[in-house]
């Protein structure tokens, strides 16, 4: 195997957390399938005994620190089968021009839950 591209994932996070993180699970999976070395850091951070996304001030320590990783990532992958939140378009916007690309993984939005276009995550 070659070198491999360091992607940040972009996926939803906030609303329905447990299923977001199960889709953002096949998101990282999906990227290290396409021989790249994904960060997804909502999954990082929000683990238990980390950071709280409920409390503002870690939420933000915590999109700062993925950002940070924007300096040597070689793209953002934003994975869009579930809509684009507020926090993903804040994800995109700092990744400037030319180092973003879209993608879905073939998974449908559950009939319940409203497009999370709104929703921060």
């Amino acid at each position: 195997m070659g070198e491999m591209r360091l992607v940040i994932i972009e996926s939803p996070y906030a609303g329905d957390i447990e299923a977001n993180v199960g889709y953002a699970r096949r998101c990282v999976r999906d990227s290290l399938d396409r021989g790249e070395a994904p960060l997804a850091s909502h999954l990082l951070y929000t683990q238990p005994g980390i950071l709280r996304d409920e409390v503002g001030s870690e939420r933000d320590l915590g999109i700062s620190a993925g950002l940070a990783w924007r300096r040597v990532a070689d793209c953002t992958v934003v994975y869009t089968d579930l809509g684009i939140t507020d926090g993903m378009r804040r994800g995109v916007a700092a990744a400037g021009c030319g180092r973003v690309e879209y993608r879905s993984i073939g998974v449908e939005r559950p009939a319940a839950q409203p497009e999370q276009e709104s929703a921060d995550g």
